[in-house]
């Protein structure tokens, strides 16, 4: 693997050379970035000489630029051992004044955190709320060990041994690869999209989120590296490996799908887009009087028709289609037009079905004319056979 090993201000630094040379030995490339306090914790030209790369403490040196976003491409894994309490909040608030911060905010690849601190540092609700944060974004946190600190007390707050770190890292990338999604990068929209009419107004709808983040879930448990660009919705995955991209209207919902969009294996358009937003925004609220208001509308992108266009042989796209007529009929038209696999069914005549509810109903069809009806089930198991679908569509095109 491509490691980048980043190590900052703790005590803890010591064990960042015995790290790199674990990793070095069993074949891994590895690149050290340290940030300005962990050089006063152990020197740069011992990490340099055991990596056999020159380590970076910075975005430049001298005359060179360290060009963070390349930095970010060519890891296949990110590991932060140690991470103190002050680059945790970095992390989680985005905050990007070291190299560091900086590769992870640019990195695509999965990332790991090994906490470092003292008992109390760790116990803080500052700390295990970003702690949190960094779970919700999809970032993997190697537990803490139980030991002697460097204050003296006796509790939780080691940093995890190196040999446990390198265990944790095999792992984790063993249960991705064994199975069957496994190397697949999948990208999948869910919940509304809020149209903003002014600075306290919206056009929106009654989507949760819940089928689309269930098909998240369900394809990380299947393998696949998911991006999920979630729309307004209080509702998130348990699964801390999904990449969360936030987003509001449509037009950013779009913006965020169309930059990942060609290196996707995979893609559900499961989010409840809206058809329409205002024409036109007002910049301060619009005041209530005594005769009707008119909106005049337009139409929003159409993110499935837009990124379907452009689609290449290898990729897979599965969209979903809420209907109350000619269900069939309608769900395969848009199935043609958006150049989609699969198209999810859904009908609004069915009980216990559509937003908002736990349960769903669904047809599935497929691009060559096959209808598969299911019954109505928990939104998990409806998740799970449009993956089992997806799984079938994917090992088809490896043959």
């Amino acid at each position: 693997m491509k490691v980048i090993l980043g190590v900052s201000g703790s005590i803890a630094a010591y064990k960042s050379a015995h790290l790199t040379r674990l990793f070095v030995k069993r074949g891994d490339e590895v690149q050290v970035l340290m940030t300005g306090a962990a050089t006063d914790f152990i020197s740069p030209l011992t990490l340099s000489t055991l990596s056999k790369r020159q380590t970076l403490s910075d975005v430049h040196s001298e005359t060179a630029w360290n060009n963070h976003v390349e930095l970010g491409l060519w890891g296949d894994a990110l590991v932060i051992a140690p991470a103190t309490a002050n680059t945790l909040a970095k992390l989680a608030g985005g905050i990007c004044d070291n190299i560091l911060s900086a590769v992870y905010l640019s990195a695509r690849c999965p990332v790991f955190v090994a906490p470092a601190m003292d008992l109390d540092m760790w116990k803080h609700p500052s700390t295990q709320r970003n702690i949190s944060l960094l779970r919700e974004y999809g970032v993997q946190i190697i537990p803490v060990e139980h030991g002697e600190l460097a204050s003296g007390l006796v509790g939780d707050g080691r940093m995890a041994e190196p040999e446990h770190i390198v265990a944790f890292l095999d792992a984790w990338f063993k249960s991705k690869n064994d199975l069957p999604l496994s190397g697949k990068k999948a990208l999948v929209t869910a919940g509304p999209t809020h149209e903003p009419l002014d600075p306290v107004r919206f056009l929106g709808n009654h989507s949760t989120g819940k089928m689309g983040i269930a098909i998240a879930e369900e394809l990380s448990a299947s393998g696949a590296s998911v991006t999920l660009v979630l729309g307004p919705t209080h509702l998130r995955p348990t699964d801390s490996s999904i990449r969360i991209i936030s987003t509001g209207s449509a037009l950013e919902m779009y913006d965020a799908c169309s930059s990942i969009f060609g290196e996707s294996d995979i893609t559900v358009f499961a989010a409840a887009v809206a058809d329409y937003k205002p024409r036109y925004f007002s910049e301060t609220k619009i005041k209530k009087k005594d005769d009707d208001l008119v909106l005049e509308l337009e139409k929003t992108i159409d993110i499935a028709a837009a990124l379907g266009k452009q689609k290449v042989s290898n990729q897979i796209l599965v969209g979903f289609a809420l209907e109350t007529d000619n269900e069939e009929l309608n769900a395969a038209a848009k199935l043609k037009k958006k150049n989609l696999d699969l198209v999810v069914l859904n009908s609004m005549r069915d009980a216990g079905a559509g937003f908002g509810y736990d349960t769903n109903k669904v047809s599935i069809i497929s691009s060559d004319g096959d209808v598969v009806p299911y019954e109505l089930k928990h939104k998990k198991s409806v998740a799970a056979d449009i993956v089992n679908q997806i799984i079938r569509l994917a090992n088809q095109k490896r043959s």
